[in-house]
Order: C-alpha cells, then sequence, then structure tokens
C-alpha cells in the first residue's frame, strides 16, 4: 500500500518536522477572498467599472496630470483605455524603465466589437471619432476590436457620447473582466453555417458586459463563439470556445472548449466533451466564468489565466464542477467538430444564402484610419449595404452586396487600401501594435511586417501558392498569435557577429491550429539559437520559404514540412 500522507522532513536537530501548509493560490472558493497582491487590493478597494464617473467628472475636466495612479495604470482599462508610449524610447529600454517613464500622456482606445458585427452608421463614427480626437489612427485587431491611439482624457467624454448613441461602448474591452466576444463574421449569412451564435452573442453581452458580477476575475477572459465549418474564431486559443456542431439526436448546438491561451506559457483548450444547445449558452458562459471567479488563481499574476486551473483540474474535473455546481444539471455529450473544409478568414467574393455576397478585404496587417473606414461606409451604402464584420484575423468584411455591384465594392476597397485579391503574403500575415504605441514592445510591427509583405509578393509571390501565415509580435506576450503560426516572430533584442545588441526576433515555425488543411492544432517549435534581426526578416522569411518550396514532398504544407525537417534547413 501507497501512503499518501504529506511526508515529514527531518529538522537539523534530527526531530520530525511538521509538513509545511501549502501556499494559497487566492482561489476564493477554498482560500477566502483576502487580496494576496497589490492587484488584487486594488481591484477589491473599488471595482474598475467605478473609474468612469471619475474620468467624467474629474479627470476629463482637469486633464492627464489629475489622474491618480491606481486609477491611471489600473481601473482605466475596464473601459478600454491604455496610455500609450511616449516616442522615442527604444525597444532596449522598454524592461528599464517603470511605467510612467514610458508612458505619454495621451491613451490608446479600444472599442468592443462584440461578434466583430457593425453596422456602415457605427462604424462611420468610429471613423469620425479617429478624425477628430485620435489623429486619424485606427487598427482592426485580431481580436476584431477597432484600436485608436492619440486620444486625450479630455476628450473621452464626447468619445463615449457618440459611440453610445449608436450601440456601442468601451466597457471592459481591457482588464480583469470578460473581454470582446468573438464571433464568425459570417454569422447568419453563410450557406454552410451549421448554427447562427448571434443571438447567444448578444444575449450575454446584454445582460453580463458591465455586470459587477464578473468585473473582478484573476485576469482577462476570452470568449470565441462560431457556428460555421470554418472554425473562423481560434476557439483553441481562447478561454472558452463554443464551436458548431450537429448532435446526432439533438440537431445543431455547440462543442465546448475551455482553458486555451498562449502569451508566455502557452496552452491549448480542452473539449469538455459536452454538447449546448443554443438555449443553453448564456447558461455555460456564466458557469464558465463563474468558475473561472470562484477558483481562478489569484496569488501569482503570472498563473492567473483559466488556462493554469484546466491545467490543474483536467476536463473531466472542470465539467462536473460546471455541472453540479453551476449549471445544476447534466450536458448531453457531443460530437467533436469536423475538419475545417475551408479557410475562415473569409477573404474574397462569397455567396451569401439569400443569393447577394460579401466581399473580404485584407488590409495590411490591419492598419487603416479614420477616413479609410468612414470611406468603406460610404463606399458599401452605396452599394445597397448597411453591415460590415472585422475578422480575428485583421480583416474587415462588406455584406449583403448585389450580384452586379461586386466588381465596383472590390474595386472600391482597392481604393482605400484593403485588398479583396491579396496576395498569399498580405492575406496571411498579421503584426501586432509593436513598438509604435505599446509600453510593452522591444521591436517595431506593423511597418517592418508591411515591408515584408511587399518584399516577398516581389520574389515569392505566385498565383497557385497556399498562404503561409506570418505572425509578427513586438514582446514575448504574443497578442499577434507567433506560437501557431506557420512562421512566428517574437520580438526581442538579438546580438549580432559584432556583438551589438539591434532589434529582433525568435522564430516559431510550424504552429496552427484546428484548420483547413490541419485537423490538429499544435504550437510552433524553436531552433536552438535561430533568432533573425529585424532588417534581416524578410531575407530570412524569404530563404525559409524558398527551401519549403524546394523541400516539400507531395501537398505537404509548410508547417509539416517546418515540424518534419532538420534544425539546419529552418535557419
Amino acid at each position: 500500500m501507497v501512503s499518501t500522507a504529506p511526508a515529514r522532513t527531518a529538522a537539523p536537530n534530527g526531530t520530525a518536522r511538521p509538513p509545511r501548509n501549502a501556499r494559497p493560490n487566492g482561489q476564493w472558493k477554498i482560500d477566502g477572498t483576502t487580496p494576496l497582491n497589490a492587484n488584487e487590493e486594488l481591484k477589491q478597494a473599488d471595482d474598475g467599472l467605478n473609474v468612469r464617473a471619475r474620468i467624467e467628472e474629474v479627470y476629463a475636466k482637469h486633464g492627464f496630470a489629475s489622474i491618480p495612479g491606481e486609477d491611471l495604470h489600473g481601473r482605466f482599462r475596464w473601459w478600454g483605455l491604455y496610455t500609450q508610449r511616449k516616442p522615442g524610447i527604444d525597444g532596449g529600454r522598454t524592461a528599464q524603465l517603470e511605467p510612467h517613464e514610458l508612458e505619454d500622456e495621451y491613451f490608446m482606445l479600444r472599442v468592443r466589437v462584440d461578434g466583430g458585427a457593425l453596422t456602415t452608421e457605427q462604424l462611420r463614427v468610429i471613423g469620425e471619432i479617429s478624425v477628430d480626437f485620435g489623429r486619424d489612427t485606427a487598427d482592426i485587431t485580431d481580436r476584431h476590436n477597432i484600436q485608436l491611439h492619440w486620444v486625450r482624457v479630455e476628450d473621452v467624454p464626447e468619445i463615449w457620447r457618440r459611440l453610445e448613441a449608436v450601440g456601442l461602448q468601451t466597457t471592459e474591452a481591457c482588464g480583469d473582466v470578460p473581454r470582446v466576444i468573438l464571433g464568425s463574421p459570417v454569422a447568419g449569412i453563410a450557406a454552410d453555417e451549421i448554427i447562427d451564435p448571434t443571438w447567444a452573442i448578444h444575449e450575454i453581452a446584454r445582460r453580463y458586459v458591465g455586470d459587477p458580477t464578473f468585473s473582478n476575475l484573476p485576469r482577462k477572459y476570452k470568449t470565441a463563439i462560431t457556428g460555421h465549418p470554418s472554425l473562423d474564431v481560434l476557439h483553441e486559443i481562447n478561454d472558452l470556445g463554443l464551436v458548431g456542431v450537429v448532435h446526432p439526436e439533438l440537431g445543431p448546438g455547440f462543442d465546448v472548449w475551455v482553458g486555451g491561451g498562449l502569451s508566455a506559457q502557452p496552452r491549448l483548450a480542452e473539449r469538455l466533451g459536452a454538447f449546448v444547445r443554443e438555449d443553453q449558452v448564456p447558461d455555460v458562459w456564466v458557469g464558465v466564468t463563474s468558475i473561472f471567479r470562484d477558483y481562478g488563481f489569484r496569488r501569482l499574476r503570472n498563473k492567473a489565466r483559466l488556462k493554469f486551473l484546466m491545467a490543474d483540474w483536467g476536463p473531466q474535473k472542470f465539467r462536473e464542477v460546471l455541472e453540479t455546481e453551476y449549471l445544476g444539471y447534466r450536458l448531453a455529450d457531443g460530437p467533436a467538430p469536423a475538419p475545417a473544409p475551408r479557410s475562415g478568414d473569409h477573404v474574397g467574393v462569397h455567396e451569401q444564402k439569400d443569393g447577394r455576397f460579401y466581399v473580404g478585404a485584407a488590409p495590411y496587417v490591419g492598419r487603416v484610419s479614420g477616413a479609410t473606414l468612414v470611406g468603406v461606409a460610404d463606399l458599401a451604402e452605396a452599394h445597397g449595404s448597411q453591415r460590415v464584420r472585422l475578422t480575428p484575423h485583421q480583416k474587415l468584411l462588406v455584406l449583403d452586396v448585389p450580384g452586379d455591384d461586386v466588381p465596383a465594392v472590390v474595386a472600391g476597397l482597392r481604393d482605400l487600401g484593403l485588398e479583396a485579391e491579396p496576395s498569399p503574403f498580405r492575406r496571411s500575415t498579421i503584426a501586432c501594435t509593436g513598438i509604435e504605441y505599446c509600453k510593452l514592445a522591444i521591436v517595431e510591427t506593423k511597418a517592418l511586417a508591411r515591408d515584408v509583405v511587399t518584399k516577398l509578393e516581389q520574389t515569392l509571390d505566385r498565383g497557385d501558392r497556399t498562404p503561409i501565415a506570418l505572425n509578427v509580435n513586438g514582446c514575448p506576450n504574443a497578442c499577434a498569435r507567433t506560437q501557431i503560426a506557420d512562421i512566428g516572430l517574437k520580438g526581442q533584442l538579438v546580438t549580432t557577429d559584432e556583438g551589438v545588441q539591434v532589434p529582433g526576433f525568435q522564430v516559431h515555425l510550424g504552429g496552427g491550429l484546428s484548420a483547413h488543411e490541419r485537423d490538429e492544432a499544435g504550437l510552433g517549435r524553436t531552433v536552438r539559437g535561430l533568432k533573425v534581426a529585424a532588417d534581416d526578416v524578410a531575407d530570412y522569411v524569404e530563404r525559409v520559404v524558398r527551401r519549403y518550396d524546394e523541400q516539400h514532398v507531395g501537398d505537404e504544407t509548410f508547417s509539416e514540412w517546418a515540424l518534419r525537417v532538420d534544425d539546419e534547413d529552418l535557419a
């Protein structure tokens, strides 16, 4: 018989020492709610949602200097506001300076777009806000938000007024809260859709965004819901993913995935094996979110994401707790999603189930402008459309285009810098905000990625090439999903042969999620010592893609090749 009692260790005098108690993890249902670090103390002292009144009544009237640090560096996030990086501070100083030394007196403002769905009126309002208050900046993010920059705190109340007048908000766009809900960009319009998740997304957002019940989670909490067979919302890297499936007896519904996330310690979500009917989706969302709130680890911030609880519990225990403690009923067992039949980026021209068309177009790595957004709204309306969608791939779709108008919409988008017939490199490259605005970044990303795409278009483009995903990230936090790209670039300082430190990247190769031409998700590999200076990225990517062209066997994908070959082939 093997004893399960804790071991007793010998004290210095030879006597038995009683076992030490394990340190509490800050799990509210187990350890109580006493804060165990400064961040938890800040959240308990005053809910982040409460800062809005101070922004409107104090800080907007008295300016940046009137904002205390606990609001500026903490609670402002609950309303989508981060201070942006002061220009001229190089990446080598990112980890050396305090936040107040890195930050400018301007903000990044994130507009949350749950489900990625916008009316042309809403898109125009965001664009006009960008022009009026954000120096014409706008980025479509890889969580289908829109980010603006150069925002002054004095202008925030008027920005909120304009957004909320058309049904938009920045509430909980950042912070330790439920972030924007990813939804299929073709929800409700795709002919091959399994189930439309629109009602469930709207119901969750309506009931729980801004609700104090979930405004103090251990860390950020990300949800993705799709009913489209292309698996177009990256469910395997979200805290909660719901994917459309057809149950043999119960019909269309959703398969449940929990515990995904990247950053410095990546982990893919796991299936619970449970089937969720459409009407059960809000209950399941509340249950999983409540588990995170009540059992999530709060003592150490770098261990506070839901993925760490899932790693500790496993899917069987997680499902048991969800059903017994939170739902009060058992979910049916259900099937896993089928392999994706086509790409989930929705770029190009596609017929809708009503006979009209949607046009998916690619900017360069999500970078647009306020004027561009206004132009897209005008173009869509001129051709009978009043709906656009954002994607988790930094793309934009114009819906409801009559067939005869498709060529004019494609041309009009091209004139605005959005390409519906992009090269495979422009189509498959994404980049995070980078050192231009982000206080965490070490290297520049957006302009670099555009330059790399331009060179690859000149040297490697051919009509039949399958897109090779290139993800460019300015720091180790993986906002641009470094570990799940064919070629992922993680920003850091690298040392040249001359011993000089310069901006550069660690290279990840062969990663990807379940998608078209890839049945199973997997994280990319790193090659020991493989780091590339920023100035050499285009040459490196060209070199490794040429090797793939020369060495791959049959229909072997880039990821399959990159995971198979020797390190020397990837250098």
